[in-house]
């Protein structure tokens, strides 16, 4: 197994992930096989009691591992799945050394960080990276990983030491350390200024590690002698210092990195022989058709978290997947969902009129999964907006709960119908909790991971969109659902779930028939969607918002 390690100095939101990813995406443009491992230093076991706020969205993937959000980045740059295993924290190392110690796996010896943690993390690296995740036998030509935080953070200290100690087991034709830096430019003068770099350097050069590429995250192009000075003070060979300035989108990381031979660099190190030059005609369509879209679409997202954008990154990475096939340019109008409510109109009615004027604005409506009371009300507004004056509406996860709430209260008349989650003494409970749920631990307690959903008919819209297949599968994190026992009066009514588990009980995906769309899907869509597969729910909100989807839905049939 060939490893590329990926590291950050300086400061932290470099942008590592994306570097990773597009490191994995040159290499699989060479021909090789790449797997992906992510290392998170915090203490928690995985993401999924972290608040968006704090850590931003928790990525869910198919075995119902709840990740950091760079492993939504590597499925999608790299078209591969993972498992929860590519993603190791302190908390998941330092419980399998624990659970080892009570099993009296160390035959009485003092459990220690050197070497029972250091070992164990360099056996979970070895391990995992062996697991295909491309669906091909056997395992990957190359592993990249990525090392969370900054170097010298204390948290990450045994991983930097285990690191160490796997590039020296490995040998140096084996191990490729590419460490992302800042070169910040300071006062009026304009300067790159390289000492931070410098100094991150000499830091990782004293925990025993040397890179072999230099990654130079910078506002502008990187000038040709401030790479000269930070070859000479940081030790390493100029062609193999990278910069990665600010671009118009992503996808044009990994085409800087190609037109400055990162590959070569990298198969250089790790001593493979490949005449192939990276084939990435398709991703420089891509990122030259997405900068060059001018008609814009705007979308107005309804949730609790509107503050901080990565909150709802697979959200935005779907839309923005489905407006380049529609040729639109996605315009994000946010929405904090508390803004709507009658409360705020009193104690803040500009903000609560700019809301409205928001929310009134855009040609579809969104309301994204969550957690919590707050906002809820709000969010229930917005889709009872959305059904009345049929304006395209996708409800994901929570978002399907309120849409089913505010049709309970509003067509069938049950006033104060809710979500046991919101109230637990609710007279008419449309969305309860499962009844496999735990309401005395938190992780990893809720319906997580991919699961079946079975269409009920094949006449609606999101059986048409999914191309008339029997079921599909797509990955959940919830732990409340439909109230089983309401759904026979809520589809009288005219709201229909068209979509159901394989028990028939769980309410997968509704749909209003005679809206033009106004959909609602319990689980979450956008963790499937890639750039050149867009996810279906999403791409429909997009048609149907700009016009598109019955054009599309004859075209689908016709084929």
């Amino acid at each position: 197994m060939k490893y590329v390690l990926v590291s950050g100095g300086v400061v932290s939101g470099l942008g590592k992930g994306v570097t990773a990813s597009s490191i994995g995406v040159i290499l699989k443009a060479c021909g090789l096989r790449v797997t992906s491992i992510k290392i998170d230093p915090y203490l928690n076991t995985d993401a999924g009691t972290m608040s968006p706020f704090e850590h931003g969205e928790v990525f869910v993937l198919d075995d119902g591992g709840e990740v950091d959000l760079d492993l939504g980045n590597y499925e999608r740059f790299l078209d591969v799945t993972l498992t929860k295993d590519n993603n190791i924290t302190t908390g998941k190392i330092y419980q399998s050394v624990i659970d080892k110690e009570r099993k009296g796996d160390y035959l009485g010896k003092t459990v220690q960080v050197i070497p029972h943690i250091t070992d164990a993390i360099q056996d979970w690296i070895k391990g995992v990276s062996q697991i295909p995740v491309d669906g091909k036998e056997g395992p990957a030509d190359v592993c990249v990983i990525e090392l969370g935080g900054t170097v010298g953070d204390i948290e990450s200290m045994p991983f930097i030491e285990s690191l160490r100690q796997l590039s020296y087991s490995v040998g140096p034709e084996n191990f490729c350390l590419v460490h992302v830096s800042l070169v910040p430019v300071i006062g009026v003068v304009g300067e790159q200024k390289t000492k931070p770099t410098q100094h991150s350097v000499r830091e990782l050069r004293a925990l025993g590690l040397t890179p072999h590429l230099l990654v130079c995250r910078s506002y502008q192009p990187l000038l040709e002698n401030v790479k000269e000075k930070l070859s000479q003070f940081c030790h390493v060979p100029s062609g193999n210092i990278l910069n990665i300035h600010d671009v118009p989108n992503i996808w044009h990381v990994p085409l800087l990195l190609r037109d400055q031979k990162a590959h070569e660099a990298i198969l250089k190190q790790l001593n493979i022989s490949i005449s192939k030059s990276p084939a990435l005609e398709e991703w420089t369509e891509r990122a030259e058709r997405y900068d060059s879209l001018t008609t814009p679409i705007k979308i107005a997202m309804v949730g609790k978290y509107t503050g901080l954008s990565d909150s709802y990154l697979s959200v935005l990475k779907a839309l923005s997947h489905a407006c380049i096939v529609c040729s639109l340019k996605l315009s994000v109008e946010w929405v904090t969902s508390s803004d709507l409510e009658d409360v705020a109109a009193k104690e803040a009615p500009d903000v609560h009129a700019a809301a409205w004027k928001a929310l009134k604005s855009a040609a579809g409506v969104l309301v994204p999964g969550g957690f919590g009371d707050r906002g809820i009300e709000g969010k229930i507004l917005a889709a009872k907006y959305a059904r009345e004056n049929r304006i395209p509406y996708l409800g994901v996860c929570l978002g399907m709960q309120i849409s089913v709430i505010e049709f309970a209260r509003s067509v069938l008349g049950l006033e104060g119908a809710n979500s046991t989650e919101f109230d637990e003494h609710t007279p008419h409970p449309c969305v309860i909790f499962m009844p496999e749920g735990s309401k005395t631990h938190m992780g990893s307690t809720m319906r997580l991971g991919s699961r079946k959903t079975l269409f009920q008919t094949s006449d609606c819209i999101t059986a048409k969109l999914y191309g008339n297949v029997q079921s599909v599968e797509e990955r959940h994190r919830h732990r409340y659902e439909v109230n089983p026992y309401m759904v026979d009066d809520l589809e009288k009514a005219g709201l229909v779930f068209v979509g159901r588990d394989e028990s028939g009980k769980r309410m997968e995906i509704m749909e209003i028939p005679d809206h033009p769309f106004y959909v609602g899907v319990q689980f979450h869509p956008e963790f499937k969607s890639r750039p050149n597969k867009p996810s279906v729910p999403y791409l429909g909100l997009i048609l149907a918002a700009s016009g598109q989807l019955n054009p599309y839905l004859r075209s689908v049939g016709e084929k």
